[in-house]
């Protein structure tokens, strides 16, 4: 059974399809049915270009327990990079005057 869960969002970034790499426009995220992953039901991302062909699109089908792992490491990764452009642009120290700890999971 379809279940019908589609999110989508706006994207801003590059994307690769063999040698050559294209702008993106969208991303979406779905849970559904893998289409190619020897798994059952799967998160989805599609990362594409609305403007150019049907091969304008990066995707992946990943596991639930990869996503969660995916977004506690981009959550790490964010707050690193909102620490580190605020410290850049020399706001100090925004997060309670102390540097936010990070662990790097393989």
């Amino acid at each position: 059974m379809c279940t019908s869960i589609v999110e989508i969002a706006r994207a801003e970034g590059m994307a690769k399809r063999g040698d050559d790499w294209f702008p993106l426009t969208q991303a979406v995220v779905a849970y559904d049915h893998a289409r190619h992953a020897p798994l059952g039901d799967v998160i989805t991302l599609d990362f594409l270009n609305s403007k150019l062909d049907a091969g304008a699109r990066a995707g992946i089908e990943l596991t639930l327990e990869t996503a969660r792992e995916l977004r506690a490491a981009l959550d790490r990764a964010i707050a690193a990079a909102e620490f580190e452009e605020a410290e850049v642009r020399g706001k100090g120290r925004t997060m309670g005057g102390a540097a936010p700890s990070f662990v790097r999971a393989a």
